[in-house]
């Protein structure tokens, strides 16, 4: 039976159904799912593709879901069977009964501060290139990419780092749609989190990748993510020239960064996900990207502002701030009520002397380009940004809509895309 199982590919419904369970869409979510899958019930078949690729292929606690969320949706789904009349497996009553036994030294506290999903990219069948996953699915493997990763469930009290945020999930689409343009480039994201941005670039073959946090616990979350995944993390960038297949990571607090730590990067693609929300972090962000996408021949590490130690601090344009983690200190109200009115005018009036036809990466090979990807939940906090980026001669211009990326996660319902923009970044040419 089971080698009957294997060489019979599931169907896209199944294999949606199975993507939604290993991202923790909701329960009520996936009887819906597996009801489509069986037709409009859920059939002895689809019951036994759950039991064969549900739970069997996890084979290490670091691939393992939240044991709660596997105990409701194991007792939503046995009722449901039961509810209609049909008989329900076995095997499914035993698994049950596993998630409801004590594990050994079971900490609920742990289980729920930090878990496992799976993030499922689908390709189109006419897609140009299929990328395999070495992990998870060991039978399902057309047209699909599975990145596990560990993460939390909680946005909140400092825990934010090790989220898995929307905007990571469009950045990562955008790049796994157009691999052309990410292929053979050195790739640096700033606030990198989890690491699901960086490892869709090493999937599309990006000549470096170098991923930064300004925390240390999502840093060491993030290499965790990386081993995970079967890729290799560099602490030190002079080690790491030459070794190929290498992903960097980087502590960069954009607070305390200065122009000398860039030295050894020269990135041909900058990027960033949902690091547009804080007002307090919003100068020393732009004078990461401004320093980041300055053309590479000049030189970017002379000049007469170069402190006594021998570094460049970033203070051109820092906000003088006694607790630069404050949001509403008086230099951010400040600036805030000088640049709130008209900022959105003031950068499309000078982006329109901009070339802005294509999203392409610069083709003169010289000039580095952004793509930043954010949920703007506060206009006055995204007008802030675009003032500060006028103010660092970058131009902003948003290509959400010329440059969709393809729907790689149409079995995430929780994921909402119409509420994500996509912004490229370049400095502007010098008048």
């Amino acid at each position: 039976m089971a080698a009957e199982e294997i060489s019979k590919p599931p169907s896209r419904l199944a294999v949606q159904l199975l993507s939604a369970f290993l991202a923790m869409e909701s329960t009520d979510y996936l009887i819906s799912l597996a009801r489509d899958c069986g037709g409009g019930s859920i059939t002895e078949e689809v019951q036994n593709f759950i039991m064969n690729h549900f739970f069997k292929n996890h084979v290490n606690e670091c691939t393992l879901l939240c044991k709660s969320y596997i105990e409701k949706f194991l007792k939503k789904l046995i009722i449901t069977i039961e509810s209609s009349g049909q008989e329900v497996l076995e095997g499914l009553y035993e698994q049950h009964a596993c998630c409801l036994a004590p594990l050994k030294d079971d900490n609920v506290s742990s289980e729920i501060r930090r878990i496992c999903k799976s993030i499922s990219f689908l390709f189109p069948d006419h897609s140009q290139k299929t990328i395999l996953s070495p992990a998870i699915f060991f039978e399902i493997q057309d047209h699909l990419l599975v990145i596990p990763l560990r993460c939390s469930l909680n946005m909140l009290e400092g825990d934010t780092g090790c989220s898995i945020w929307p905007s990571s999930l469009f950045l990562s689409e955008f790049i796994l749609s157009y691999p052309e343009m990410f292929q053979e480039k050195s790739c640096f994201e700033v606030g990198s989190g989890v690491g699901l941005v960086g490892i869709a670039l090493a999937h599309v073959n990006a000549s470096k990748v170098i991923l930064s946090d300004g925390d240390q616990s999502s840093l060491e979350n993030l290499k965790f993510n990386l081993e995970l995944n079967h890729q290799k993390a560099e602490n030190n960038p002079q080690n790491s020239s030459s070794r190929e297949n290498l992903v960097e990571c980087v502590y960069l607090p954009w607070e305390s960064a200065s122009e000398i730590e860039f030295q050894n990067y020269s990135p041909d693609i900058v990027l960033g996900a949902d690091v547009v929300y804080d007002p307090a972090c919003l100068p020393h962000l732009v004078q990461v990207l401004s320093t980041l996408l300055k053309t590479r021949k000049s030189n970017l590490y002379q000049g007469q502002n170069s402190s006594s130690n021998g570094s460049v601090r970033m203070n051109d344009m820092i906000l003088k701030m006694d607790h630069p983690k404050t949001c509403k200190t008086d230099a951010y109200c400040h600036l805030l009520e000088e640049t709130k009115v008209a900022a959105s005018d003031k950068i499309e009036q000078r982006n329109a002397s901009f070339s802005t036809s294509s999203s392409t990466n610069s083709v003169d090979g010289l000039s580095p380009v952004a793509y930043i990807a954010t949920v703007i939940r506060n206009i006055d906090t995204f007008n802030c940004f675009l003032s500060l980026a006028d103010e660092a001669n970058l131009s902003v211009v948003d290509i959400t809509e010329t440059n969709k990326p393809l729907n790689l996660l149409p079995y995430m319902r929780s994921y909402d895309r119409s509420s994500i923009r996509l912004y490229k970044l370049q400095n502007c040419p010098t008048k």
